[in-house]
């Protein structure tokens, strides 16, 4: 702390994520005087061992080489990319832009007080924004193995000859994808009956195909019985894991991809009455308060959906409602998902699965009769929307290359209510892997000019102007 800092913050952010970066910048653009506490590397999970280094990884692995040359520059470009993005979180980012920023663990030592290794700090209000950490199983044998995370993935060094991921969600996909492209043998065990379950079976299924083709082995409705030392010696990189079911599967690395646990250990939430969830998430409203009216919270330690773009978002709004004393709700319903294996799949809003015959029709457009797709041979995709019987567009999935891009402009038709006219008579440039959207608006909307008190009065006008040509 410096000499000069105030005897109570303004506001006081926990966490150097995504969300308090976000909120820190946001509040210190009011004008508030805002402390940011962190006690590891500034950027979060993001910048160090998710999104960015994933992404990163996954590019590299496109270019088809494969074995310890294409490992080496898969990770080397990685680290570039941390290095590239890391200054735009940094210290030096963050005084920039007003935020005094200091190292240390807190811990909340009253409802308006707090710690940080010894020093007493003291809130007018505070925002919690300590994130999640991997999930980490239990399994008979594991106390010889190193079980990595996504927290440690990044450290590897050579390419593991065989990899198994635990866990068959985006994470588990898109590292296990990756990495059997660039020349591991990666099995995949999943709990449940397919892939990605939170998306589609058509989704799934498309990527489960791909994900086979490129040499990675996928065990559904498996969980692991035990791991025991195999034939050849002790400690990572020569262990065998044992199925349910009996089978045996050699690895050299083992990764854990079962989801995150809130990151709330050690803050004392109880000293500040901040209750949580028996998930250990703090319990927030749609302003993103806590039970202690003086504290907030946003991001991956709420149970929130856990996507960078929403902790930056909720970040911005709950600093925004703590500063301003603003009432806005955080939004729940449009909240896109990408998952970047190759297809992509994306998503948002109210899906097939989900939709009321009765008040919804879903309309499909296959890419096999999607120039784009075909022109770069990626025909096994989809893109599916749903629509009211107004036309309006209330969600939908993508399965296409860059499917994370599209699904931007599907997000923004969901938020802003509009059409599938709307789209439909917008222009797209062709051929991009936007036009499959674009076109399953207009059928939509063709669907709906041959329907009902439409239809007939585009007959009617058909045959007035018949009538005025003769």
């Amino acid at each position: 702390m410096t000499p000069s800092a105030p005897r109570s913050w303004d506001l006081v952010v926990i966490g150097g994520g995504s969300a308090g970066l976000v909120a820190s910048k946001t509040a210190a653009g009011f004008g508030a005087r805002v402390l940011l506490i962190e006690s590891g590397r500034l950027g979060g999970d993001c910048l160090w061992t998710g999104c960015v280094p994933s992404k990163a990884l996954i590019a590299a692995a496109a270019d088809g080489r494969r074995g310890q040359d294409a490992f080496a520059r898969a990770f080397a470009s990685v680290r570039r990319a941390v290095a590239s993005i890391a200054p735009t979180d940094s210290r030096e980012a963050l005084e920039a832009a007003g935020v005094t920023v200091i190292s240390g663990r807190a811990r909340f030592t009253s409802p308006r007080t707090l710690n940080v290794d010894g020093t007493r700090i003291a809130f007018t209000q505070a925002l919690i924004a300590t994130g999640a950490t991997p999930v980490t199983p239990i399994i008979e044998g594991a106390d010889a193995t190193r079980i990595r995370t996504t927290e440690d993935f990044w450290e590897l060094t050579e390419l593991p000859p065989r990899l198994v991921v635990l866990g068959g969600g985006a994470v588990g996909c898109e590292l296990g994808h990756a990495m059997g492209r660039l020349g591991a043998t990666v099995t995949v065990v999943q709990r449940g009956p397919r892939i990605l379950p939170r998306e589609e079976p058509d989704a799934s299924e498309i990527i489960e195909r791909a994900m086979t083709a490129d040499g990675v082995s996928i065990r559904t409705n498996r969980t692991v019985a035990k791991i025991r030392s195999s034939d050849s010696g002790e400690g990572e990189g020569s262990r065998v894991v044992v199925l349910d079911n009996g089978e045996e599967i050699g690895f050299d690395v083992m990764l854990a991809a079962l989801g995150r646990r809130s990151g709330t250990a050690g803050l004392a939430l109880e000293q500040a009455g901040v209750r949580t969830g028996p998930d250990g998430f703090v319990i927030v409203d749609r302003m993103l308060r806590t039970s202690n009216r003086r504290i907030w919270a946003a991001g991956d330690v709420t149970g929130a959906p856990m996507f960078t773009h929403t902790a930056g978002v909720n970040g911005s709004l709950a600093a925004s409602n703590a500063i301003l004393g603003l009432h806005r709700k955080a939004e729940t319903a449009v909240v896109p998902r990408a998952t970047f294996t190759a297809p992509e799949v994306a998503a948002v809003g109210l899906q097939a699965a989900d939709a009321d015959p009765r008040r919804h029709r879903v309309v499909t457009w296959f890419h096999d009769h999607a120039d784009r797709a075909i022109a770069e041979d990626t025909e096994d995709g989809y893109t599916r929307i749903v629509v009211d019987h107004r036309g309006r567009i209330l969600g939908g999935t993508i399965v296409s290359p860059r499917a994370g891009e599209t699904v931007g402009e599907l997000a923004l038709a969901v938020h802003a209510k509009l059409t599938t006219a709307d789209v439909a008579g917008t222009i797209h440039p062709y051929p991009t892997f936007n036009d499959p959207l674009w076109n399953t608006a207009i059928a939509d909307v063709r669907h709906r000019l041959g329907r009902g008190a439409v239809s007939a009065a585009i007959g009617v006008l058909r045959r007035l102007r018949g009538w005025s040509l003769r």
